[in-house]
């Protein structure tokens, strides 16, 4: 039978969470709103449109809900921190209450000897800095790095463990050229600096780090899907491959000291070609104590002639007749081993940390239980991968669970629950599914 114990005494077991997605208390105790509070006014944007205002309200109840970590037996809790709650026009004045709460949350962790993993931004930018050009502005690595210095001068004596982005290719993509998630722009050239701010923020902030905090582990994390080849003809591989820089390869090969990829590919020369204007391109690498792996699915990749610069498309689970989540995402924890066999391949990367991995299921409350036999399947699964992976001598050093509780999951609003914990959003009860029972047994038993 699996066991947390099989992977080593070192190896870090964790659950996560987001400062958007759980934390509420939108407009109160001086925080200021993000791009998420103000996309969420968009008619049609999300779904049943869903708000973030009060999601799982875990500003007024992380002392319960630290309590749900310590009993399912999870060691890390990795947690974001609200931009707009530090610094409510994204510069300037700090607001003392959002700090204070952040001690708080780091305190009650330290008490309860679980490790607080800081992730410094996920997805949740200050739209006073969106009105400024957010992500595509010139100025965008000077408001991160007054952010970052603000949160590692604060919590950097009692936290260690640091993670910079939260999966850059998702946040500027999704928010800068398809317009899907927030600020939702759809601009190309806007895309394209996005792209090389984030590159250079997630090395930025890692010197940030390494400077104010002693003794620091620093990390970013990067969205990861394997790109699988429809066929063996020419024209599908090659699309595949395009696919596969974009969404394995463009953030992590600069982190690297690799520069951007170079391909045939007119996306990426429109790329190379836009950042020859930008100075400091040296400054896109930074020597990361470990790499985050968050992966979900698989995509099986086809040419297509139709869709501009990347003339790729996916071709669903469903149509594939694969098993597949709510969501239609893949379930293959084969793939899960490979893609991370091809990030410990990269020479310069130390460690690897898989900072979320996990399924969203429909999952029923009935009689005060929820029976997600399809999750703890879907763990059991990608955990036997992960071990082989370690068996195999692939430096993976640690795996936190997407997510600690049903939250806001971001433009699917509260529809898709990934929770290990079932929230029922008009009360705020939380009620343990039988894959946090799974998860207490597998950690503690």
């Amino acid at each position: 039978m699996l066991h947390s114990n099989q992977f080593g005494n070192n190896f870090l077991w964790g659950v996560t969470i987001a400062a958007a997605q759980n934390e509420g208390a939108y407009n109160a105790y001086g925080r200021g709103t993000s791009i998420w509070d103000q996309f969420s006014k968009r008619k049609g944007k999300i779904k049943n449109n869903a708000k973030p205002y009060i999601a799982c309200d875990f500003y007024h109840r992380y002392k319960d809900d630290l309590l749900l970590v310590k009993a399912l037996g999870f060691k890390v809790f990795r947690f974001s921190i609200s931009w707009s709650r530090i610094l409510p026009e994204g510069v300037g004045k700090i607001n003392k209450e959002g700090v204070l709460f952040y001690h708080k949350v780091i305190d009650e962790c330290l008490q309860l000897n679980i490790i607080p993993f800081i992730t410094l931004y996920h997805w949740d930018l200050p739209q006073a800095l969106e009105n400024e050009g957010g992500w595509a502005s010139h100025q965008l690595i000077k408001w991160f790095s007054k952010f970052v210095t603000i949160c590692a001068e604060e919590y950097g004596d009692k936290v260690k463990n640091w993670i910079i982005l939260n999966e850059p290719m998702g946040f500027t993509s999704l928010g800068y050229m398809l317009g899907k998630h927030a600020p939702g722009k759809t601009n190309m050239v806007t895309f394209l600096s996005a792209i090389h701010n984030a590159v250079l923020a997630q090395a930025e902030g890692g010197r940030i780090i390494r400077h104010y905090v002693a003794n620091a582990t620093i990390g970013t994390t990067f969205s990861c899907s394997e790109v699988i080849a429809n066929s063996d003809k020419q024209q599908d591989i090659a699309a595949a491959n395009r696919m596969d820089i974009l969404l394995n390869r463009l953030f992590i090969e600069p982190a690297l000291g690799m520069n951007y990829p170079n391909a045939d590919f007119a996306f990426m020369d429109k790329l190379h070609l836009h950042t020859k204007a930008w100075k400091y391109t040296e400054r896109m690498r930074f020597d990361f104590d470990f790499i985050g792996i968050q992966n979900y699915f698989p995509i099986t990749i086809k040419h297509s002639s139709i869709i501009p610069f990347i003339q790729a498309t996916d071709i669903k689970a469903k149509t594939r007749k694969v098993p597949y989540t709510a969501l239609g995402w893949e379930i293959n924890a084969d793939s899960f081993y490979r893609i991370i066999q091809k990030f410990a391949a990269y020479e310069n990367v130390k460690s690897i940390i898989i900072t979320e991995n996990g399924a969203c299921f429909k999952d029923e409350l009935k009689q005060g239980i929820i029976d997600d036999k399809d999750r703890i399947l879907y763990f059991e699964k990608y955990l036997n991968s992960l071990l082989n992976a370690k068996m195999d001598g692939l430096k993976v050093d640690g795996y936190f669970a997407w997510t600690l509780m049903d939250n806001f999951e971001w433009n699917e609003g509260y529809n898709a629950r990934f929770g290990l914990i079932y929230v029922d959003f008009l009360t705020q009860l939380r009620t343990i599914k039988n894959s946090g029972y799974w998860w207490r047994s597998f950690l503690t038993n």
